[in-house]
């Protein structure tokens, strides 16, 4: 069993929650563990509110306007991309940090501990970010498309 989509979101807060949504539509009619669709759901908003606050296209002097959002169930993994147009990191790593009180990074922290994989870097070519995260799935007895 495969399923993939995309969705080709503005970069606006009310996103968020629309690609959320289908993410866990989509996981509870494959019949994949609600635990699992939980975590990944989690992860899918950190990664979408990261691309709608830093996604901006500062060197084209403005924001850009969308971001893509990427899902892959592949037989028993669930692989998501978030893709932005913003700065990229431009030869600064991404800070993660586990403090309450810090101003950013919680978000990137979240997704590696939800994850089983993740990669965070710049999209090749025109600039902006990458993240993407996997994660091993786990199926309902009753699931009608479970792997096999």
């Amino acid at each position: 069993m495969s399923i993939w989509w995309s969705l080709h979101l503005r970069r606006e807060a009310a996103s968020v929650p629309l690609a959320r949504r289908l993410l866990l539509g989509t996981m509870e009619t494959a019949g994949v563990d609600p635990d699992i669709s939980y975590d990944l759901s989690v992860a899918l908003s950190e990664a979408c509110a990261n691309a709608v606050e830093h996604g901006g296209d500062r060197a084209r002097g403005g924001p850009s306007e969308a971001y893509r959002v990427t899902a892959y169930l592949d037989g028993e993994k669930c692989r998501i991309e978030v893709t932005d147009s913003g700065p990229g990191f431009q030869d600064h790593p991404p800070v993660l940090t586990t403090h309450t009180d810090a101003e950013h990074g919680r978000g990137l922290y979240l997704i590696q501990e939800l994850a089983d994989h993740v990669h965070i870097g710049d999209k090749p070519g025109r600039g902006g970010t990458v993240v993407s995260f996997d994660k091993v799935l786990k199926w309902r007895e009753d699931a009608p498309l479970m792997a096999v």
